[in-house]
């Protein structure tokens, strides 16, 4: 089973300028880190996907993903909002299907200590077991090669019937005409 998590960006408030800020995400005991932010202001961008590849029998066991966000100080760094999202639905629902998809949106960031807003950052989920990948990686290669073949069959049949088609008309056409000669 694999989790694949990717960042957008961040509108944090009260926190903007031009500081740098990273994101710790752990799920399980995995732990992933990402670059230091590329934007100022408003905006902290990240850009970044991360997969968690987890065996099936830790995805039970595996209730929430956690995101703190970390903004860089000169001594050490300090936390600024953290975000914790529940897993469980996703995990089922894609163990069934082999495949779920959560498109980016936009999820609270809060303190941990008091639960204070802070903005908000886009997060995306794929979560796929590895057998489905290799089955559509399969499928996918066997049609290409099947419509390869397929194209190039009706290149060459239609390049006989064009041929023949211009070898009656040819022959039809001096038949025609010797014929009206001839009376």
């Amino acid at each position: 089973m694999i989790i694949s998590v990717s960042f957008i960006c961040s509108d944090l408030l009260l926190v903007l300028g031009s500081r740098a800020y990273y994101v710790m995400v752990e799920c399980g005991n995995q732990e992933h880190r990402t670059k230091v932010s590329s934007g100022k202001h408003e905006k902290v961008c990240w850009n970044e996907k991360f997969s968690f590849e987890l065996p099936s029998s830790d995805w039970k066991n595996i209730t929430h993903i956690k995101f703190r966000i970390m903004e860089i100080k000169f001594l050490s760094n300090e936390s600024v909002g953290a975000i914790l999202i529940h897993l469980g639905g996703i995990i089922s629902e894609g163990y069934e299907r082999g495949f779920i998809e959560v498109r980016p949106a936009p999820y609270n960031v809060v303190l941990e200590e008091d639960d204070t807003y802070k903005g908000e950052i886009k997060i995306g989920f794929k979560f796929f077991t590895k057998e489905e990948i290799v089955q559509m990686e399969a499928r996918e290669f066997i049609a290409d090669v099947k419509q390869e073949r397929k194209l190039i069959y009706g290149k060459v049949m239609n390049l006989w019937r064009n041929v023949w088609l211009k070898l009656l008309c040819l022959f039809g056409h001096k038949t025609f005409s010797s014929g009206q000669k001839q009376q």
